[in-house]
């Protein structure tokens, strides 16, 4: 449904043409050929020497043995590396994995073993995992170059790379581009099947929302984005002129989808050596940063680091959270923290590629604080109630999505895939609200809710109360069984720093919220925590929450 807010200038359709990801990348590559693509410690490549890489290592794939819509598992951490081995396999024709490098060998058999990778590729600090996890049906294990040795039973991607170059073969879009493996933050992982048109898509729609760049094809069946002059705002980003860190993990769709967002974009992409934040905000003002794009965790780290106020964040124009809820006490800290920059969220899941919703960068109506943002071009989410049907603005429901990026489901599960996924929509498990300018916001996850008393209570908004308290850093709501109520709201808590822990704090901060809301939602328990517990990619793990209220 259309929106009364919505980006300067931008057009609520786009084009999206016929094409797969190796379309993208020999796109980036003819029109910025001398342009740093990729940049880690150790290595840089610019787009013409990306191209060139991948096309040596999808001929060596080929001649080792992989075929079209074979699985291949990227196991290892961000690096110029992963990006090469990327688009070497996707230029093979061969579909990949991302997994997550530092899982336990038990973990990554069953993940190995769920989507059926024929060959993986890893790093020297990962490759004894592989080779412990010890998977029947994969026949080939590629180890790229990094800190420490590989084992003598993987291949060294040097002796791939001396492989003949692979440049004739064009990708089906229809294929299956990425297994993406779902957070599984209440079991067992899942493998969502993304297919190339669904990542085309995906790239198109974040580009013109966020470079105000539209894609077009040229006569040589290249895809280049064009600006739209009259759109560009204060805080758009340039195709060609932007840099961009990659932090998000790449075995994540945030990263994963981000990485060919900036690649269409013409973005240089820094790699850091993990995650430090000190060594990131000297990062910032050393590669004269324009964006930045993470995690809730992330965003906690930078603001706690001594050497945010000491160094120039001037260059940044835009940042954007995602993959998990974070609190607008946060959002509102960031702003201050990044005077020059656009804050704000987005709302996305692995079964809609990567992003369904986000805050636009020039808008008439700016994005409202704790909205995610809007629908993005050609999306539209219905927010509906446990029947089925469509709410009203401002009511709570289930938000379902439908749009060009909506993944063809779950890989061997068909009876998961019929039940979240219906005539072309998805049905995401997220609860919601619209405002009646457009603006989406969440409330929390459905399984998440806490019925008190036989009224909803939702998570995020009192997680929201709690952080909003100046002694409060991060929160998290659960439900605890309880005999008279069915459950009550239970809050976990991170202190700030320098606080200490009393009853009559827990006190303070339990009425602060009281204060606030109506009396079913009040928090009736409050425990202190060192820190949340997170899934690798951000997100609190409410199970294990619940799990030690069990022993309390």
């Amino acid at each position: 449904m259309p929106t009364a807010a919505w980006p300067i200038g931008l057009p609520r359709h786009l084009a999206y043409p016929d094409v797969a990801l190796d379309t993208v990348l020999i796109s980036a590559a003819a029109s910025y050929p001398d342009r740093i693509a990729l940049r880690d410690n150790e290595n840089q490549l610019t787009y013409g020497e990306l191209l060139t890489q991948a096309r040596h290592v999808a001929g060596g794939l080929r001649a080792r043995g992989i075929h079209s819509g074979d699985v291949i598992a990227l196991h290892m951490p961000n690096s110029v590396w992963f990006a090469v081995a990327y688009y070497g396999a996707l230029l093979a024709g061969a579909t990949v994995a991302p997994i997550n490098p530092a899982q336990p060998a038990s973990a990554l058999r069953q993940q190995l073993t769920d989507v059926r990778a024929v060959a993986v590729i890893t790093s020297p600090l990962a490759a004894d995992r592989v080779l412990d996890a010890n998977v029947e049906q994969v026949r080939l294990i590629i180890g790229v170059p990094g800190d420490g040795e590989l084992p003598g039973a993987v291949t060294k991607l040097a002796d791939v790379l001396d492989s003949e170059p692979l440049d004739d073969l064009r990708i089906d879009p229809t294929m299956a581009a990425h297994l993406q493996l779902t957070g599984g933050t209440t079991g067992r992982s899942k493998a969502v099947r993304v297919l190339h048109r669904n990542v085309v898509a995906n790239i198109l729609q974040c580009a013109a929302w966020r470079a105000s760049a539209l894609g077009q094809m040229d006569a040589n069946g290249e895809l280049h984005l064009a600006q739209i002059i009259e759109a560009v705002g204060p805080h758009t980003l340039t195709p060609g002129h932007s840099v961009h860190l990659g932090i998000a993990p790449l075995f994540h769709g945030l990263g994963l989808v981000g990485l060919n967002i900036e690649i269409a974009l013409g973005t240089t992409i820094i790699f850091p050596r993990g995650f430090h934040p000190d060594q990131v905000i000297v990062d910032i003002q050393r590669h004269r940063v324009t964006h930045l794009i993470g995690s809730p965790p992330m965003y906690y780290a930078l603001l706690r680091s001594p050497k945010l106020a000491a160094h120039d964040t001037s260059s940044v124009r835009m940042i954007i959270s995602g993959a998990a809820p974070i609190d607008t006490s946060t959002l509102a800290a960031l702003a201050a923290a990044f005077p020059n920059a656009v804050v704000t969220e987005g709302y996305g899941c692995s079964e809609a590629t990567m992003g369904l919703a986000f805050g636009p960068v020039w808008c008439d109506e700016p994005s409202p604080l704790g909205s995610v943002g809007l629908p993005l071009f050609d999306t539209e989410i219905e927010l509906r109630d446990s029947d089925g049907n469509v709410v009203p603005d401002g009511a709570v429901g289930e938000l379902c999505a439908r749009g060009p990026q909506i993944s063809a489901g779950y890989l061997n599960e068909p009876e998961l895939t019929a039940n979240q996924f219906h005539d072309g929509w998805l049905l995401t498990g997220d609860m919601g609200r619209r405002d009646e300018r457009g603006f989406i916001y969440l409330i929390g996850r459905a399984k998440d809710m806490v019925i008190y008393k036989g009224y909803n209570v939702y998570p995020q908004p009192l997680e929201d109360l709690l952080c909003s308290h100046p002694s409060v850093t991060q929160a998290a709501v659960v439900g605890r069984p309880d005999v008279s109520a069915g459950e009550i709201p239970v809050g976990f808590i991170v202190l700030s720093s320098g606080t200490t822990n009393s009853s009559s704090l827990m006190e303070e901060v339990m009425a602060f919220v009281a204060e606030r809301v109506a009396p079913y939602q009040k928090v009736r328990e409050l425990y202190v925590v060192d820190a949340l517990p997170l899934t690798p990619t951000g997100k609190v793990l409410k199970s294990e929450l619940r799990d030690q209220l069990v022993i309390r």
